[in-house]
């Protein structure tokens, strides 16, 4: 992952993937009402070939054995490469394999509500190894790295702790709105870290991307080093604003989405009041008439 590519795959997954799921908890909501609304780990693709009905499921799998495969292969050389940052990386993804093999697994056998709170501790753990593993993966990125990968634990805290409540309470449709869109910010900063780290042109003001010629010839950037304290705050300061602009715009966003589908489900159900047919209406004049003269006998 360190590299641009390397940031901006997984970033890219992850925000479509968060998006994915925001959009269907919100259309669930109002689908289900407040009173029988229960979350989704996954959600169904609905279209009219039934096979892809569990096309998210079976994308999340082969992406992430795909991003097992690139981490602990050397594709230059053909042959494993077991560099202990890669295998923290691995591991990272092999978490979501067991996820989504359990719920292909209890979906193929009509387990899947049965088995809703095994799903949910899988995610909880999904987060929670993640969070885990980046806490000290961190701890060797050091300076304005450093500073983006602590930002990332407090998005991925989020991911856990919503995870955790919304097992514990499948209904709760903030929890599972919190959840989705906290796996959306997590894919938004990966694709932040992979320009404000990895490209030169992005590095703020005061800041230099260390190069790395390697052997084959190949020149790779590194970290970013600040020249002086004051940019190096600076650069601080300015990641810090970065976190709130992308949270702000995800909070605009989910909130966009909820109005419309408020907006779409009111009019709908105003919509169906306005054409069921008014008790009496068909009745004929004298008769209602006999009726009240005879109510007030």
């Amino acid at each position: 992952m360190g590299t641009f590519v390397g940031h901006l795959v997984p970033g890219l997954a992850l925000a479509f993937l968060g998006l994915w799921h925001t959009i269907n908890t919100i259309h669930l909501y109002y689908l289900k009402g407040s009173t029988k609304f229960m979350l989704r780990f996954w959600h169904p693709f609905r279209s009219p070939v039934r096979k892809l009905e569990h096309l998210e499921l079976i994308l999340v799998l082969a992406f992430s054995v795909l991003a097992i495969l690139v981490q602990i292969l050397d594709p230059r050389h053909l042959h494993f490469s077991f560099e202990l940052d890669n295998i923290e990386h691995a591991t990272m993804f092999l978490q979501l394999v067991i996820f989504t093999t359990f719920t292909l697994f209890s979906e193929s056998n009509h387990l899947y509500e049965k088995t809703l709170g095994v799903s949910g501790m899988l995610v909880a753990s999904v987060f929670g190894q993640e969070l885990f593993l980046l806490h000290y993966h961190s701890t060797d990125h050091v300076g304005l790295e450093g500073h983006y990968h602590w930002l990332m634990q407090l998005i991925v805290c989020v991911s856990f702790l919503a995870a955790i409540y919304a097992t514990i309470s499948p209904t709760s449709f903030p929890a599972a709105l919190v959840l989705s869109t906290s796996v959306v910010f997590q894919g938004c900063w990966f694709i932040n870290m992979g320009f404000m780290l990895w490209l030169p042109n992005f590095v703020p003001r005061g800041c230099v991307t260390q190069t790395t010629n390697l052997s084959n010839g190949i020149i790779v950037n590194g970290a970013v080093i600040c020249g002086t304290h004051e940019a190096d705050l600076r650069a601080r300061a300015l990641a810090n604003l970065q976190f709130c602009w992308i949270l702000s715009s995800i909070l605009i966003f989910m909130a966009s989405i909820c109005i419309a589908f408020g907006r779409r489900w009111t009019a709908r159900r105003q919509s169906e009041y306005e054409q069921l047919p008014c008790p009496g209406s068909h009745d004929p004049p004298l008769a209602a008439a006999g009726g009240f003269k005879q109510i007030q006998l």
